[in-house]
Order: C-alpha cells, then sequence, then structure tokens
C-alpha cells in the first residue's frame, strides 16, 4: 500500500497521457442531466469531480451507487460508468437499466465485463491501467472524468492543468506531506474520528472515511458545514474522549461559513481532548483536492502501521462478493 499511495503523482501523469489521447464524441441527443455510476473506489471520483464542474456544468450532475436509476434517466441523459475493475455489478446493473431507458453511456475502466458490455453496444469507453485495488487507482477516475466534462463543455478549460499543477505540488511538498500525515495519525490512533470539511469539498471527506475504513479498519464519519451545524454540531453534546475530530481547512470558505467552522473547532475541543486540524495547499480547489487526497492517504496508512494492521486486506468484501455469486 506504501508504494501504492506513493505512486498517486506518477498515476496523474499516466492518466493524463491516455487522456490526451482519447476523444469524446458528443451525444445526438441534447443532454439533460448526467448520471455518473459508480462504487467504493471507483465511484468517489464521480462525487469529487462533480464538485469540482459544479460552477460550470450547465446541467446537473448525480452520482448513483446501486443497481439502478432514477426514473428521470432517459434519452436525454449522459450516464458515466466507472468501475476500475469493470466488474462492479451495481454499476453493470445500472447501465444495463441505462440502455434501457435510451441513455447515451460511456464507461470506465481496466477492463472486464464493463469494456465488453461497451464494446458489443457500441458505447465509448475508456480503458486505464488495471491490477491494483480500485482505491489506489483514483488518479485514473478523477482524470478521465474531467476529461470527459472537459471535451463534453462541461468542465472549465483548465481542469487538466489544475490537476497536473496539484501533481507538482503533492511531488515538491511530498516529505511536508508524510510527516504531517503521521503527526496527524498519532493524534488519531485508538479514536473514531469525525471528518469535517466546507460542503464543496464532501468528495473529499467521504474519500477520507472510506480510506480510515478500508486501509486502517476503523469506523469513521464524515459530515460537511454548514449543514452540519444544524444537527451534529448538537450531538457532539454527547461526545467524548472516545471520537476525534479532524478538520479540513481549505482557505476558500465564504466568511459566514468560516465562522461556523471555527466555531465548530470551539465546540468540539470542549468534548475531546483530540482535534486535530489539516491545511490544504493550492491554487484552487482541483489542487486543494489532490493534495488533500494525498496526505489523507498517508494518514491512512500511518494509522494501520500504528497498529501493526494490514491495509491491503479487504476479506469481508471479498466474502461479500462471493456470496452474492451465488445468487442466480
Amino acid at each position: 500500500m506504501e508504494k501504492l499511495i506513493q505512486e498517486f503523482s506518477s498515476n496523474i501523469s499516466e492518466a493524463l497521457e491516455i487522456a490526451a489521447k482519447v476523444s469524446v464524441v458528443k451525444p445526438n441527443q441534447d443532454i439533460r442531466n448526467i448520471v455518473i455510476c459508480g462504487m467504493g473506489g471507483s465511484g468517489i471520483g464521480g462525487r469529487i469531480v462533480a464538485q469540482w464542474i459544479q460552477k460550470t456544468c450547465s446541467v446537473p450532475v448525480l452520482s448513483a451507487q446501486d443497481y439502478s436509476l432514477p426514473a428521470f434517466v432517459n434519452q436525454h441523459s449522459l450516464v458515466i460508468g466507472s468501475s476500475y475493475s469493470g466488474n462492479t455489478e451495481e454499476t453493470l446493473f445500472a447501465l444495463e437499466d441505462a440502455k434501457t431507458k435510451g441513455a447515451s453511456i460511456i464507461g470506465i475502466c481496466s477492463g472486464g465485463s464493463l469494456a465488453e458490455f461497451c464494446k458489443s453496444n457500441n458505447f465509448q469507453y475508456v480503458l486505464v491501467p488495471g491490477g491494483n485495488p480500485p482505491r489506489t487507482a483514483l488518479a485514473f477516475s478523477l482524470v478521465q472524468l474531467s476529461n470527459i466534462f472537459l471535451q463534453l463543455g462541461y468542465a472549465h478549460p483548465a481542469i487538466l492543468n489544475e490537476i497536473s499543477n496539484g501533481k507538482k505540488l503533492i511531488d515538491s511538498d511530498l516529505e511536508y506531506i508524510k510527516m504531517e500525515a503521521m503527526r496527524v495519525a498519532k493524534q488519531l490512533q485508538k479514536r473514531t474520528v469525525a471528518v469535517y470539511a466546507g460542503s464543496e469539498y464532501e468528495g473529499i471527506t467521504i474519500r477520507a472515511k472510506q480510506q480510515l475504513n478500508e486501509n486502517s479498519k476503523e469506523l469513521c464519519w464524515q459530515h460537511v458545514i454548514p449543514e452540519m451545524n444544524h444537527n451534529e454540531l448538537v450531538g457532539w453534546g454527547g461526545g467524548d474522549n472516545r471520537y476525534a475530530c479532524l478538520f479540513i481547512q481549505t482557505g476558500d470558505l465564504s466568511v459566514r461559513n468560516q465562522k461556523r467552522f471555527e466555531i465548530s473547532i470551539e465546540r468540539t475541543k470542549s468534548k475531546t481532548d483530540t482535534v486535530e486540524i489539516i491545511s490544504a495547499k493550492g491554487s484552487s480547489p482541483v489542487e486543494k483536492s489532490i493534495y488533500l487526497i494525498h496526505l489523507i492517504d498517508w494518514i491512512s496508512l500511518y494509522l494501520s502501521d500504528l497498529k501493526n494492521g494490514d491495509p491491503i486486506e479487504i476479506e469481508i468484501i471479498d466474502y461479500l462478493k462471493a456470496e452474492l455469486g451465488k445468487i442466480k
């Protein structure tokens, strides 16, 4: 896992090279909504990119994590299926649903059934290198999704450059990132962690939860400001030192949300002795996201190391898939 996390930067470079060779054909139908289907490590890229483009995309973008699609999906929908292995059953079922509804379809995968589905139905798809745990291949979905949206006119023209700048940032700051990750991991160990950020970085908080779940084998939850202030902040009245807070400071919150952020830190500090703040670096949300993804990945690895865990092992997920495979 250490090697795979280290390769996040080179994966970005490789993904950008793949994107440079991809030509996305605009659907013939007028596109009125976009749905990104994907689960776990394959699906989180869709959530993050959807937030990156929310100020430039002229149609609504929804992330779907289930076997079927919302009723509004029709011939005026674009459905993007993201499955690193190409064999994620929920995504494959959802794409069959999309096909039945007459939607335009684009796939992102390393092969498998998704590639075969796209080839046999003459749908566009992008192939990426396979063979690793999906959660370590996030760079490929981030870049390919961004490129698809860029070529279809839904993303800011600079989005791929910003991803490239994020890569350069984590390269130049790697030693600090690893040092900060170890510092934070030592503080969070033996605690159940709550991750908080501004709403525009919700995808990053979900990624953090996923990485602490899978790599660190820890329960974790996440929420965003300002919504967290309307419910969960009250719940901290029952907080104690079993819990830790990880606040993500991005430096681009509105004045009112920054005040909410500060009050939330103050409130949680009165209920637990472990409140940590990590700060993003970068000049855009894309660059900051790349930086935070890499920092949080290292935190999740070091949390595993501190308890002599195995960050690769996902035995329960393998068991679950095997049991579902028995259903005809």
